[in-house]
């Protein structure tokens, strides 16, 4: 963390000194995905969220990283992320 290093305080006559380490806390998801049903042909977002912003997330489907696509859209603001497959197909599910 930025904030972590060396803090002196100094009266003019004497310092004294000490370390500060600054733990990052993991990140977690504080809004988990929802299982969706869809129509064949139409579109469906998959939204979550996380517990710190500007966090990049990797958007898998069946362990393979989904890359943006005229077919996959992804968006994040913050700490929401979203993923919108067009033109759904029984191969999405």
């Amino acid at each position: 963390s930025e904030d972590s290093g060396k803090y002196t305080c100094d009266n003019g006559n004497e310092q004294t000194t000490a370390t500060l380490t600054v733990k990052a806390l993991p990140v977690t998801f504080t809004q988990p995905l929802q299982n969706q049903q869809a129509e064949e042909g139409g579109t469906v977002t998959l939204s979550c969220e996380v517990s710190k912003s500007n966090v990049t997330v990797q958007w898998k489907k069946a362990g393979k990283v989904l890359r943006p696509s005229d077919k996959y859209k992804m968006r994040q603001a913050g700490s929401a992320a979203e993923l919108t497959i067009h033109n759904l197909s029984g191969a999405d599910a």
